[in-house]
């Protein structure tokens, strides 16, 4: 494809550290995924990290390790309050832990949860919010930290889609209780298929590593309060004091991560440079609505609206970029209301969904890469300007 959603970031660096991995005959987490984590943490400015097998798997694991805190667990019945764009597994674990989704709308510029809408989303069963900041843009993580700090719930960062990304001088993905992120093939780094999980908090760490590994003692942080070891090192062996899935990274995700997140930086600048170009060309045309930078994004990807107050045709838009072998989606899997697995859920709907609804109905995005892309958003350009005419 001429212009694809996502690209191979990977060199040289990552296949030696796969036969590294190989030539090892260690493929189980071990060192390598050991190293990922601490550096992980260290980049972001956190305590501790815990990789997993994807971003869904650490919202999963986030989600539950929050339900067997031993103060103030998340219990179901609760409610947690949630923008309505956002990818399926933001929610789903919320769903399977038996909250229920207090529905919000999204700012229709910077496709994030409207935070003006908190107060009235808030009721006596609010025990946490969903930050969500839309592919490389930061929400307003400040006001939703200070909102959940004045009124005593849990703040959960889905920061798969926005790593490297920057408000107030501060890191997305740093501002949770639990912060989550993802490492597929078409985001800021790649491990394959892997995840990670960042927080603060001891016991919460001691829960997630826990909760990846069958609910197993096996591989508990030292001093970890979550059982009290006993005698009788047959049964230790074999001990599962929590209940837990198998989502383990593998030791060549880990390895790869390492490289990868040695690139960071210069993934970044590359998204960024170009994320400037796109701006010059879309920023002042009123057919299309772009998402506006709310601190510093990290740009995971270019979306464009079409503006609800002209007569334009979505669909002839799509057929012409698909004729011009350029790649498009529906902005993170658009409202996530309108969509079949909504049957399975106890929600609610703070106010009218309106802007995620425009979002949804004329919004799409295209793919940004960590390389040159000019020639390609040139392109895209005079696509969209002869299509929209």
């Amino acid at each position: 494809m001429y212009y694809e959603l996502a690209a191979n970031t990977w060199g040289a660096e990552e296949i030696a550290a796969l036969h590294r991995v190989i030539d090892s005959g260690m493929f189980t987490m071990g060192e390598n995924v050991r190293r990922f984590e601490e550096a992980f943490a260290a980049r972001f400015g956190k305590r501790h990290a815990v990789m997993v097998n994807s971003g869904s798997s650490a919202n999963l694991v986030g989600v539950a390790a929050l339900s067997f805190k031993q103060d103030k667990p998340l219990q179901r019945g609760d409610e947690i309050i949630v923008p309505a764009i956002s990818w399926s597994t933001t929610f789903h674990p919320l769903q399977q832990y038996g909250l229920k989704l207090r529905f919000v709308d999204v700012d229709l510029q910077t496709l994030n949860i409207d935070v003006s809408k908190l107060e009235a989303a808030l009721t006596p069963k609010t025990r946490a919010v969903m930050a969500v900041s839309i592919l490389g843009n930061p929400a307003e993580l400040p006001t939703l930290r200070a909102f959940c700090d004045k009124h005593g719930l849990y703040l959960f960062e889905d920061n798969c889609e926005s790593m490297d990304a920057k408000v107030d001088g501060r890191f997305t993905g740093t501002f949770g209780d639990i912060n989550t992120f993802s490492f597929f093939f078409s985001h800021h780094i790649s491990t394959m298929e892997g995840g990670m999980i960042l927080t603060d908090d001891d016991e919460l760490f001691a829960l997630c590593r826990a909760i990846r590994n069958h609910g197993w003692t096996r591989d508990q942080p030292a001093g970890s309060k979550l059982f009290e070891r006993r005698d009788d090192d047959f049964f230790e062996a074999y001990r599962f004091v929590v209940p837990g899935y198998n989502v383990r990274p593998l030791e060549l995700s880990g390895a790869v991560g390492l490289e990868q997140l040695h690139k960071l930086d210069g993934f970044t600048a590359e998204r960024r440079a170009n994320a400037r170009h796109f701006q010059s060309l879309f920023a002042n045309d009123e057919r299309f609505i772009i998402q506006r930078e709310n601190g510093e994004s990290s740009w995971f990807s270019f979306t464009l609206i079409l503006n609800p107050e002209l007569d334009l045709d979505r669909r002839h838009v799509m057929r012409s970029m698909k004729d011009a072998d350029i790649g498009f989606r529906i902005i993170t899997g658009g409202n996530f209301l309108r969509h079949d697995a909504i049957k399975y859920y106890d929600y609610d709907c703070v106010g009218e969904i309106v802007n995620a609804n425009t979002a949804h109905d004329r919004g799409f995005f295209v793919g940004n890469h960590p390389f040159d892309l000019r020639d390609r958003i040139d392109t895209l350009q005079r696509v969209l300007d002869t299509a929209t005419r």
